[in-house]
């Protein structure tokens, strides 16, 4: 939450889901934990379940900050804020059936607690949470899903802006949420219906994993997405959108020109948004003219001029001895991957021996 870099929303949900982090293994130590349980019964009856409102809470917290993460400029929603009614429901019926209870009650349920004794509501609620935390875990693959798919109609370069490191991470989250599901089934089997299922070893196994999944999720926050811009929402296209097959003559001309005159595409920094400003088209309309006319995305479309004009660099005499790293900088290539994976996919040999190929012809020639 004090970081500097980075969005302050994506920092901020970040810091709120890991603070949910904290909480549930501390429920977990505090209801199972033999040790922890004497120590927090003798603070206050009122710490054993609370911290496990952070259940109902975590997942919704996750989505968002993906969602603060892919697109630009993300500002949260009202219609958002329905994501934290199961919440508002459970804490208002863990208040009226927990917290509302005289102190002797509760110490007197607290001292004869074990899991076989709980009632099956609790277990039907708890089956429900972690049903909900595994739609929540689709959302976010749905939401990844989407930037993948767009990021390549809005920028040319995307090394900086790659967010597989994050898909891995809530893959993770999503076995631990299934693994869950099965946990809470289990308990059911267990004590309603006499099949005995081993819940703590799969609880346990859970556990581990989870603290693997977090500090790879601090790790990799921490270093990526503080320079992490994002997509614009605006320019996400909908498949909805009506299917435009001809585009203005005069509008594709201008396009050809400008990108053969100007050169926009030696700006390493180029995007769709850029590119659109600087032939005053709106940008959603630029994006449908590359995919549909010229039938490529955004990301294809610029790096082809790149490799074009990499091309042209490799066979004139002024650049024979420079090298690949400065060739690549002058074609508006940021990425050296990029560089040769696109070079030898339209070209079919790499810049190097594209380069040799051309000279020995040339010397031979002579």
């Amino acid at each position: 939450m004090t970081l500097k870099k980075g969005k302050k929303l994506s920092r901020y949900l970040l810091a709120g889901f890991l603070i949910t982090q904290a909480a549930i293994p501390l429920d977990n130590l505090i209801n199972f934990g033999e040790a922890f349980k004497a120590f927090a019964l003798n603070i206050s009856p009122n710490l054993f379940y609370s911290f496990g409102l952070a259940y109902w809470i975590e997942a919704p917290l996750l989505l968002l900050y993906i969602r603060s993460l892919v697109y630009k400029n993300y500002k949260l929603t009202i219609k958002e804020a329905l994501y934290f009614i199961p919440f508002i429901l459970f804490a208002i019926y863990f208040t009226n059936d927990w917290l509302m209870l005289d102190n002797e009650i509760k110490m007197s349920a607290l001292q004869n607690n074990n899991i076989e004794q709980a009632q099956i509501l609790d277990r039907v609620i708890h089956l429900i949470r972690e049903c909900l935390r595994f739609i929540f875990g689709i959302f976010c693959l749905i939401e990844l899903h989407k930037y993948h798919k767009q990021i390549k109609n809005q920028v040319a370069d995307i090394e900086d802006v790659d967010l597989t490191w994050l898909k891995i991470l809530v893959l993770g989250f999503l076995v631990i949420r299934i693994n869950a599901i099965f946990v809470a089934l289990a308990i059911i089997f267990s004590y309603e219906m006499g099949i005995i299922v081993d819940h703590e070893t799969l609880g346990l196994t859970s556990n581990y994993v989870v603290m693997f999944l977090i500090t790879g999720l601090i790790f990799f926050s921490a270093g990526y997405s503080t320079i992490f811009k994002g997509i614009d929402k605006k320019l996400v296209n909908d498949e909805s959108d009506e299917v435009v097959n001809t585009f203005n003559p005069e509008e594709i001309s201008q396009i050809e020109e400008y990108m053969r005159v100007k050169k926009p595409y030696l700006n390493h920094l180029l995007t769709l948004e850029n590119l659109a400003n600087q032939l005053v088209i709106s940008p959603r309309h630029l994006s449908s003219i590359i995919n549909r006319h010229f039938e490529k995305n955004f990301f294809e479309y610029i790096n082809y001029f790149r490799i074009e004009e990499s091309k042209a660099l490799l066979v004139t005499d002024k650049y024979r001895k420079t090298t690949m790293l400065d060739i690549m900088d002058m074609a508006g290539f940021n990425s050296k991957a990029t560089f040769n994976t696109f070079f030898k996919k339209l070209v079919g040999v790499t810049p190097t021996q594209y380069r040799k190929d051309f000279w020995e012809k040339y010397n031979n020639d002579k």
